[in-house]
């Protein structure tokens, strides 16, 4: 397991996940690549909205969308990867 950073882009980490086999690979804007995504973060910049950042191996973002609280980013679907089997840190 790889611990998240205490912020990501700039927004402090919350709550994160880690799959040693990523949860999905996501396609590339070419479509020709895939990028591995390894960690997952539910991220607040200072008093803003929430995020759930998808990351690679490294914790760079390659993804993120906006959510009203952390639980619904935590519980909010995805059609890449089923969030009731990640199991979330606090951080």
């Amino acid at each position: 397991m790889k611990e998240a950073p205490e912020f990501l882009d700039g927004a402090q980490v919350i709550f994160w996940a880690w799959s040693d086999p990523p949860f999905f690979v996501m396609s590339s804007a070419d479509g020709m690549t895939g990028v591995a995504i390894h960690g997952l973060a539910i991220c607040r910049y200072d008093k803003g909205p929430i995020y759930r950042f998808s990351c690679n191996a490294e914790w760079n973002v390659e993804n993120d969308s906006d959510f009203d609280t952390a639980e619904a980013a935590m519980s909010g679907l995805s059609g890449q990867y089923d969030v009731h089997k990640v199991k979330w840190q606090k951080r």
